[in-house]
């Protein structure tokens, strides 16, 4: 689909008004993206089969700006719904999409986005199967706005919950931290430099699912660090469980130059967002096999030990520098980096 085959260059406010031109925009480019059985129905709702427990998780994505290196706002809406559900020990099936979009949206943007959700829906395994599209006036929103939520079974191995987690445990990180957040900053108007890193954003639930397959109930939590970053999905956790965390700066993934990005930026790449990592604790006498297990994978080639779970300092994080000291790292206080997801 092009825009001359749509006939419009741009979203109008006809194209929320649930009357033919809506009908133009679904039929021509949403129906005709995502065709499947469910959503060929075209329902105001969608019945699916579950068996069991089923994990779901919903989230609104407002990144700014929609395009950025490494991915747009579309594939980040699925990666970033899948990733959640994939958290919960789930297997994601299902997806439902809701845009809101602002009047005079380019109409070659919308297909681009469009058909980024249709290929990140794909590569996840995850079917489109219901949503919503609502146009609001020009200066209302900003480009476009994206909602999903998620569906999938629960694996019958998995037993994930920060309840289980015990002294000992050690806790590993897939890849490299912060270069999602730093993509998008490197591209915000005021603050660009030359660089070519990416967002790391991609989809984690086939590595997640293989991991419970293979260890089961010792893999005690998943959490995927987006906004607010390594730092606080950990401080957190401390605070969840009323048991202290140790870190090693020496050993956490950052790839040189988001480092020195960061340092230039004056920002502390522990509190920067992510949409390709995940930390999983695992029990400490399966640890070094989870980490070769995960080093095999494309998703977690970069994956490293990062720290543990002690008895001292209960409900803190405490990180030990590569030069010996200590210092306690707290939950992010405001918004260090705004419209990041």
């Amino acid at each position: 689909m092009s825009k001359e085959e749509f006939g419009f260059e741009t979203i109008q406010l006809g194209h929320g008004s649930g009357g033919l031109m809506t009908r133009d925009l679904l039929d021509k480019i949403i129906f005709n993206t995502f065709s499947n059985p469910y959503l060929d129905q075209k329902h105001d709702g969608s019945i699916v089969d579950f068996k069991g427990k089923i994990a779901i998780s919903t989230d609104s994505f407002v990144v700014s700006p929609i395009f950025f290196k490494g991915g747009n706002i579309g594939e980040l809406a699925v990666n970033g719904t899948v990733n959640d559900v994939a958290m919960c020990g789930a297997i994601p099936k299902y997806l439902t999409l809701a845009f809101i979009i602002e009047e005079g949206l380019k109409i070659d943007e919308f297909i681009t986005i469009v058909n980024s959700i249709k290929k990140s829906a794909d590569e996840s395994g995850v079917q489109i199967i219901t949503g919503d599209t609502k146009v609001v006036e020009r200066g209302k929103g900003d480009k476009i706005f994206i909602n999903t939520t998620g569906f999938g079974d629960v694996n019958t191995k998995a037993k994930i919950a920060a309840e289980h987690i015990e002294i000992g445990d050690k806790i590993l990180l897939n890849g490299y931290i912060a270069q999602h957040g730093m993509a998008i900053m490197s591209q915000r108007e005021g603050l660009e430099f030359e660089s070519t890193i990416e967002s790391d954003t991609t989809n984690l639930n086939f590595l997640v699912n293989d991991l419970i397959n293979e260890f089961g109930d010792k893999i005690h939590l998943f959490r995927d660090p987006t906004r607010g970053g390594v730092a606080s999905v950990l401080s957190e956790i401390s605070q969840d469980i009323n048991k202290g965390i140790v870190i090693y700066e020496d050993k956490i993934p950052l790839e040189k130059q988001v480092a020195a990005a960061c340092e230039i930026l004056g920002l502390d790449p522990l509190y920067v967002a992510n949409e390709g990592v995940f930390l999983v604790i695992v029990d400490a006498s399966i640890s070094d096999d989870v980490l070769l297990f995960m080093k095999k994978d494309k998703k977690g080639k970069n994956a490293a030990f990062i720290g543990e779970v002690t008895q001292e300092h209960p409900s803190k994080v405490v990180m030990q520098s590569t030069i010996g000291g200590k210092r306690i790292v707290t939950p992010l206080i405001g918004e260090q980096l705004p419209r990041i997801c």
